[in-house]
């Protein structure tokens, strides 16, 4: 293997493209009946940096319960995987959970993409130096495109590896939009290793999006900040407050910032409002049990291979294989 791991590639779009489509998302989404905002534009660098101390609180169980399965369950994984893929992290974010798949699996390379370059560049350091001889490509990218791959990496079957049920962020069909373009991404011969999060009690899942902290409620306002900063924004972040809300008929915790009271502002040199207890819907988190979760994959193009879950079965991460390929997991 190459004795220089990191292996810098040129990003696949520009920062001024990434404002454009910004720019695009949020006043469409601010010019709706019933507002909302993509949640992928939670994760500028501060966002980033919030969502890690969120993984780490008391109320919020995917992160830890996630690592454990992986941790408990490495021998069966690296038996299901085989040596020698290139692992393809989507959304790599702060990457701490790769480390367990790397250490578990052998791979031949990795490629963590996020839509946050500087961010993504930073948690790639630490992966540097802990492994001086693994070729590792950071593509700044999203995600949700199809995505150009790093040549020197181009003949290794490929394992994509997509942790933390961020699936679950998505609606249904959108979902299924981005596992297909994953399909597209990784190509023939590809796999899949990815973690959804269950149903499960109410006040749980609640909990999980509402901290006591108040960190869940610093990282929603942040989209806020965001939008007044690099939008022109004048969105009085001070009249808006959290609010998670469990979506019974949908499976799914929403996120929404809720006006306290009457406002009016401007974002790129259009004029919008709130009246008070009118809310921008920010964020989905779909839960799922065995049975919808291996519907979904299936709709993507991904045929799933294995499940393990937590005593508990509060989590589960699924090994897939894409759908007409020959090999067997």
């Amino acid at each position: 293997m190459a004795t220089a791991a990191l292996i810098r590639e040129e990003p696949q779009a520009a920062s001024d493209t990434f404002h454009a489509q910004f720019r695009q998302d949020v006043l469409a989404g601010l010019s709706q009946a019933r507002k909302a905002i993509p949640a992928r534009w939670f994760y500028d660098h501060r966002g980033s940096e919030l969502f890690e101390q969120i993984t780490v609180l008391p109320e919020y169980y995917p992160t830890r319960t996630e690592v454990s399965i992986l941790a408990e369950h490495c021998g069966e994984i690296a038996r299901a995987v085989g040596p020698g893929r290139v692992v393809v992290e989507f959304g790599a974010g702060s990457a701490t959970k790769t480390p367990l798949l790397l250490d578990c699996i052998a791979p031949a390379g990795y490629v963590p993409i996020d839509i946050s370059g500087d961010f993504l560049r930073e948690s790639c350091a630490p992966l540097v130096a802990r492994y001086p001889d693994l070729p590792i490509h950071p593509v700044e990218a999203d995600f949700g495109e199809p995505a150009r791959l790093p040549a020197a990496l181009s003949l290794q079957p490929r394992l994509g590896f997509f942790p933390g049920s961020t699936i679950g962020n998505m609606e249904p069909a959108a979902a299924t939009d981005l596992l297909r373009t994953m399909r597209a991404t990784l190509g023939a011969g590809s796999l899949l290793l990815i973690g959804m999060d269950r149903i499960k009690d109410e006040a749980v899942l609640t909990a999980a999006y509402d901290d006591a902290q108040g960190v869940t409620a610093e990282f929603n306002l942040n989209l806020a900040h965001r939008i007044n900063r690099e939008l022109d924004g004048s969105i009085p972040v001070e009249a808006l407050q959290h609010r998670a809300v469990w979506n019974e008929a949908r499976a799914r915790i929403e996120m929404h910032l809720e006006a306290r009271r009457d406002i009016a502002f401007e974002v790129a040199g259009r004029s919008f409002a709130l009246e008070r207890g009118e809310t921008i819907h920010t964020e989905n988190s779909h839960k799922y049990d065995e049975r919808s979760g291996t519907t979904l994959l299936l709709a993507g193009g991904w045929e799933p291979r294995h499940t393990w879950m937590d005593a508990d079965r509060r989590f589960m991460v699924i090994l897939a294989q894409a759908i007409g390929d020959d090999q067997t997991a």
